[in-house]
């Protein structure tokens, strides 16, 4: 009878261990951390930065699509940081500054979101661009940004747009200003 209850407990042991194994012994899919979009994503102390991408027709000029997220109690200034070519026209890194009030979120690149346009890449879609994110004292982060084309529907209209340039009005009118005469006073 004894041998019996002990076979019994045997089996059933097994079975549950056999049955569960897997889940039991192999790490879990999904308590990988992963970016579940087209861009990529790090934490750099209190910012958060989200979904980041660059699309570009060229491989020169690109648009930064990303989400920066202040999920602190004091305003920060963010540094993002690339290689490419400065407002001057020099090549080396880039500097581009965004405050973040406490518990702000801001979204560069999207339709109705001001572009965030990085010169002189040199990064053909396909390719992975790296881009540093920091702020204060914390230690920054080098992400590997996807670069793509405007090809899928959903970045087509996100490709970066050239800045506006004044242009003189079509047929100017000059108005004469009358000089003033002298008056005299009885």
């Amino acid at each position: 009878m004894r041998a019996r209850i002990v076979a019994t407990v045997v089996v059933a042991a097994s079975l549950l261990l056999s049955t569960a194994g897997c889940s039991f012994f192999a790490p879990q899919s999904t308590l990988k951390k992963y970016d579940p979009s087209d861009g990529v994503g790090a934490t750099v102390g209190q910012v958060k930065v989200r979904n980041a991408l660059l699309l570009t027709k060229d491989g020169q000029e690109a648009s930064f699509l990303v989400n920066l997220v202040n999920d602190g109690q004091k305003t920060v200034n963010v540094l993002i940081q690339y290689d490419g070519t400065t407002a001057e026209g020099t090549s080396g890194k880039v500097d581009t500054r965004v405050q973040l009030d406490a518990g702000e979120v801001k979204t560069f690149g999207s339709s109705d979101t001001r572009q965030l346009i990085f010169s002189g890449i040199d990064s053909k879609p396909g390719s992975l661009f790296p881009v540093f994110v920091q702020y204060g004292t914390e230690t920054g982060d080098q992400l590997l940004v996807p670069v793509l084309d405007g090809s899928l529907a959903e970045y087509s209209k996100l490709l970066p747009t050239p800045l506006p340039t004044a242009t003189p009005p079509v047929n100017p009118t000059v108005i004469p200003v009358p000089t003033p005469t002298a008056t005299t006073t009885p």
